[in-house]
């Protein structure tokens, strides 16, 4: 039996090109909420097992048993401002260097996410591909994993031999879709044709509206199942990401079929009912100050969660606007938990003072926005925490989030009682444990406000009275309208939501 030689490799970022700053080496090499830049057999040892596409990909090939594995290597940073060229160019160049010191490969693997935009490049990924196909050739065949946020070009589906996406949001499927990328792959080398079609929809959705636990997406994700009429064919959506200020900006979809014929007709069929579905999205959002009065009244059982929807890590937020804070000290919110704001100045002072004291000073608002500023106030330290998180949610289950020396904090001064976890690095409140880390259950706290925009749902949501989603002020505007957009393609427009 002639084993088939896979090589792997991850290079993740979601870029917000409106967010200060740019993304470096540095960001790629620091772990965050995934790991490290990884080189060769770490690649595998350190993500095996976590809800990762190259995870997948590693335990649907060894599971084949024809397959050898070559790991090159995987990165990931921190979603923010435009990668720069240096870290591009590094990185980029350390997997092509990889790829040549592999000797003769059967595929690639590739686990990309699809809306890095480069200090040189707005299509980060097709760059990529490029730069590959040119030490490859056309023939070799090369399998990529794309997230459900991705920006996707025509240019790199005619590189790629064959895309799958994820198909959730909150991502739970991201391993899965690594291993039915790596299937696909074993697909093509035993012969199998993949022919595609390719279609970019008119109109952006925010992201808060991208739930796939809720309609239109619910049911438009299902469809992915539905539409196929035999096991060599298959279909992906991806809904886009809105921070992006590129020309292939937005949702699109890609079809395989073993005919052009057949695909096309795939892509026509799914186009037209994410079309018809334009009016349904729900993009409504309440200010902090009506998010956090709804919530003091809501009847029923467990934690209202507000959601700061616009001051998302995970999207280029910078975790560290006063907005949501600020209402609900001014609506006298009482069992009230906020996280995670970023401020290592203040997680210093609080690790120097020590459980039990009270420190002074201003805490967050060092965005750089202009309607932010700093909580000036006084904090009991209750908890401290050098900031190695196990997560404990289904997400990034068995994941460690690296945020620095963090705390929680209750707010002096105050009506009601509130507190806050603080922490030094950025991070996405996604997940229960950045609050049982600290012996907080959300469980049971009456108002729950997280800077996230949808991760948060998996793990917080169950159990919840109520989800409210919030628009205090940050660098991911889900407001798309108030976005200085000047690079989007003639034609795309924003959703026209209906408004029965």
């Amino acid at each position: 039996m002639t084993r088939r030689r896979i090589a792997i490799a991850g290079f993740q970022h979601e870029t917000n090109t409106f967010a200060p700053g740019s993304t470096g080496m540095a960001e790629f090499r620091m772990a965050d909420s995934w790991p490290e830049l990884l080189c060769g057999r770490d690649v595998i040892k350190q993500t095996r097992w976590m809800n990762l596409p190259i995870a997948g990909a590693v335990t649907a090939a060894e599971a084949n048993g024809e397959i050898e594995l070559i790991p090159i290597l995987w990165c990931a940073a921190e979603p923010g401002g435009p990668v720069t060229d240096e870290a591009f160019d590094r990185i980029s160049g350390m997997i092509l260097d990889g790829l040549a010191k592999a000797g003769p490969l059967s595929a690639i693997y590739l686990d990309l996410h699809g809306a890095m935009v480069t200090e040189s490049f707005d299509d980060g990924e097709g760059e990529l591909l490029s730069r590959i196909r040119r030490k490859t050739g056309p023939s070799l065949p090369i399998g990529v994993s794309l997230d459900l946020h991705a920006n996707i070009s025509a240019h790199l589906v005619e590189q790629a031999s064959v895309i799958t996406i994820y198909r959730t949001y909150p991502h739970l499927d991201m391993a899965r879709t690594g291993a039915r990328c790596v299937d696909q792959l074993l697909e093509i080398l035993n012969g199998r044709e993949r022919k595609a079609a390719f279609r970019q929809v008119p109109f952006l959705v925010p992201l808060h509206a991208q739930n796939t636990g809720a309609e239109p997406c619910r049911t438009l994700y299902h469809l992915l199942d539905r539409l196929p009429s035999s096991q060599d064919e298959f279909i992906d959506l991806a809904m886009g990401f809105t921070a992006s200020d590129i020309s292939d900006c937005g949702p699109s979809l890609v079809a395989y079929a073993t005919t052009h014929e057949r695909a096309e007709v795939l892509a026509d069929t799914l186009f037209d009912r994410i079309c018809a579905s334009e009016g349904a999205f729900d993009t409504k959002l309440l200010t902090a100050t009506e998010a956090v009065q709804a919530a003091k009244t809501m009847a029923g059982t467990g934690p209202v969660i507000i959601a700061d929807v616009q001051d998302n890590a995970g999207a280029g937020g910078s975790s560290d606007t006063t907005g949501l804070l600020r209402a609900l000290i001014d609506c006298e919110a009482d069992g009230a938990l906020l996280g995670v704001m970023r401020d290592a100045r203040i997680a210093a002072m609080a690790h120097e003072a020590g459980p039990g004291a009270v420190i002074q000073g201003g805490l967050g608002g060092k965005s750089g926005l202009e309607q932010d500023a700093p909580f000036e106030g006084r904090f009991r330290v209750l908890s401290l925490s050098e900031g190695h998180i196990v997560y404990t949610g289904e997400m990034y289950g068995g994941g460690i989030a690296e945020v620095g020396p963090s705390c929680l904090l209750s707010v002096e001064d105050v009506a009601g009682d509130i507190q806050i976890v603080v922490s030094s690095e950025r991070t996405q409140c996604l997940d229960r444990a950045f609050f049982t880390h600290f012996g907080r259950e959300p469980a049971k706290c009456s108002i729950v406000c997280v800077k996230s925009t949808v991760h948060f749902r998996a793990d917080f949501e169950p159990g919840s009275r109520a989800v409210l989603n919030a628009a205090a002020p940050g660098w991911f505007s889900c407001q798309l309208e108030n976005l200085p957009y000047g690079k989007l393609r003639n034609g795309l427009r924003l959703a026209r939501i209906s408004k029965d």
